[in-house]
């Protein structure tokens, strides 16, 4: 493992795929540094998503501060815009309070976006988006997908028919500025002065790390993970197209109860979609040329990434407990 010069102000982000490990080496790193958590997870923003999402638990929680947990509901939508003005104000808070932040998680266009910036697009707007879900509701969503083609064939063609909230998204910047979408992406970005030590966990046999996945979700089952999904259903106001059901499981879950497919299938459709999902996360990395890499299925990986963030100058050396 090599160790990058000494940089303070450094900020130590613990990225990789799912099931490598990472909430396991913060808590380890929370255990001897006076840091606070910054999630970086799409999924855990929804409160009532627990067992799906590998949530922290109440006890982790309450070990250390964890940031971006249970913070909307699942009927809302989080986006990544909203992450980095989230994070880059939690940032200064934590360190206001002379503590680390610790940025956490595996969703990438989040890390993206802290570190390389937005392109400069007009806000979201509800009257805009609530006329595309009353179109989409008569139309459906291929339609409208056939309706962006003709605006932004670019965009268009990046996405599949049914993505609801891309196309939405696209549809609405059109309606705000008469631009595409495509011709508006890059031209601007609020850029981060901050600096970062990306530490990614990644694992040197690909076959076992998909077996953790499979026995990840096999826990999740026994832990109740469908009687999760069941009571976010009998809200009666989700639906599988929203951002949140959209998460990995929980797609599959709600096709399940709603009779699409049967148990088996929805094991194994579940299973795939995760290791499809590493295996995104795990090309996102490999395109960042400047990751400390950790092994994640070595036994020590965790107190890799503690010696890493020490010997790194994050943390004075008196103030690891």
């Amino acid at each position: 493992m090599s160790t990058p010069a000494v940089l303070p102000g450094l900020i130590p982000c613990l990225m990789g795929p799912t099931a490598s490990g990472k909430s396991a080496a913060a808590m380890l790193l929370a255990q001897h540094l006076p840091v606070e958590i910054i999630s970086v997870d799409s999924a855990l923003v929804y409160r009532g998503m627990d067992i799906g999402t590998a949530k922290p638990s109440a006890a982790e929680q309450a070990l250390v501060p964890h940031h971006l947990i249970d913070i909307i509901d699942p009927a809302s939508s989080y986006s990544a815009a909203q992450f980095r003005s989230d994070a880059l104000r939690l940032i200064d808070a934590i360190r206001a309070r002379g503590r680390i932040p610790l940025l956490v998680g595996g969703t990438m266009l989040y890390f993206k976006a802290l570190r390389d910036g937005l392109d400069d697009l007009p806000t979201g707007d509800a009257i805009v988006r609530a006329q595309l879900e009353r179109e989409a509701a008569t139309l459906g969503w291929p339609a409208l997908h056939a309706r962006l083609a003709e605006v932004d064939a670019t965009i268009a063609a990046r996405l599949a028919p049914n993505d609801s909230q891309r196309i939405s998204r696209a549809l609405e910047v059109w309606m705000l500025t008469g631009k595409p979408l495509s011709s508006l992406q890059g031209q601007a970005r609020a850029e981060s002065t901050l600096r970062f030590l990306n530490i990614a966990l990644e694992p040197s046999d690909r076959a076992v790390l998909h077996a953790r996945i499979e026995q990840r979700f096999d826990l999740m089952l026994e832990a109740g993970f469908l009687n999760e999904v069941k009571r976010l259903r009998a809200r009666g106001d989700l639906h599988p197209d929203l951002p949140s059901m959209r998460c990995v499981g929980y797609r599959q879950a709600w096709a399940y109860l709603d009779g699409q497919i049967h148990g088996a299938e929805m094991r194994g459709q579940s299973i795939a979609a995760t290791r499809q999902l590493a295996k995104r996360q795990l090309t996102w990395l490999r395109g960042l040329p400047d990751r400390v890499v950790i092994d994640c299925l070595a036994e020590d990986a965790a107190q890799q990434v503690l010696e890493l963030v020490v010997h790194a100058g994050i943390c004075p050396l008196d103030a690891v407990r």
